[in-house]
């Protein structure tokens, strides 16, 4: 078993996950409180590339997913047609 590679920035400590095609931090952010919850980036048929980490938020110590995309249509549509379970 691999042990995950823990990304340090200054507003997150972040777990790439390992599904992920892109293992880069794009621009476009999104932090969803829901750490634990299955998200199936795939299904949501972005134009560009995009990544998923497990985060801790260091400004009020939450933990999550961080959902970070290359392009701005992207993330709209992620927060659009995000419901949590």
């Amino acid at each position: 078993m691999a042990s995950a590679q823990s990304i340090s920035t200054d507003n997150y400590k972040l777990f790439p996950s390992p599904r992920n095609r892109h293992r880069a931090i794009f621009r476009h952010e999104v932090f969803v409180p829901y750490p634990y919850m299955l998200i199936d980036l795939e299904s949501y048929n972005f134009q560009g590339k995009y990544s998923l980490f497990a985060a801790y938020r260091r400004s009020d110590h939450k933990m999550g997913q961080l959902v970070t995309l290359d392009l701005p249509e992207d993330e709209v549509r992620f927060k659009d047609r995000f419901v949590p379970d």
